[in-house]
């Protein structure tokens, strides 16, 4: 990816900054950043030179996020839940979106779970495929979710998703809430 932009105001600025340092001292103190392209902002968008001639162009590093693949070992979803989650996915335009579980400090009883449907896995992610949905998980909430299943209830008060831990050693009557 890269964004481009006519040197005029920047090298200005940069000279400036620098006391007058010419063009090779301010290319040899920023290598990654600025190299001298030429014509480049005249082929892309057709807008005439600076009148020192010169284009310069940032890079910008963009990386893919690392994500590790977990197996339903970590968190199974049950079809009843499958169902809904593709059903929620495909209202909202996400065919290709997960569901994001994270344990957060709260609740009667210490932790609670956190749902949002996503487009994807964030860096360092762990993604599960269970019952053709996928789940994302951080690392630090797959340390309390092992083991666990996710449920789905129409229940009229009690309904909506469940989250199923066998790591949970106190859990709160709301449900909403556990301890590890």
């Amino acid at each position: 990816v890269y964004a481009v932009f006519a040197s005029t105001d920047a090298v200005n600025m940069k000279t400036a900054a620098r006391g007058g340092a010419d063009m090779r001292i301010i290319e040899e103190a920023i290598p990654r950043i600025l190299v001298r392209v030429g014509a480049l902002r005249n082929h892309i968008f057709g807008e005439p030179l600076p009148e020192n001639g010169m284009v310069w162009q940032q890079k910008l590093k963009m990386t893919q996020p690392r994500v590790t693949r977990g197996t339903e070992k970590l968190i199974l979803v049950k079809k009843c839940a499958s169902e809904q989650l593709n059903s929620l996915l495909d209202r909202q335009g996400r065919p290709e979106g997960a569901l994001r579980i994270k344990v957060i400090g709260g609740g009667c009883s210490g932790l609670q779970y956190q749902m949002d449907l996503v487009d994807g896995p964030l860096d360092r992610d762990i993604l599960v495929e269970s019952s053709g949905v996928r789940v994302v998980i951080d690392p630090k909430s797959a340390l309390f979710v092992g083991g666990s299943e996710l449920e789905y209830s129409a229940d009229l008060q009690h309904g909506g998703f469940k989250v199923s831990n066998p790591n949970a050693v106190v859990t709160c009557s709301c449900g909403e809430s556990f301890a590890a």
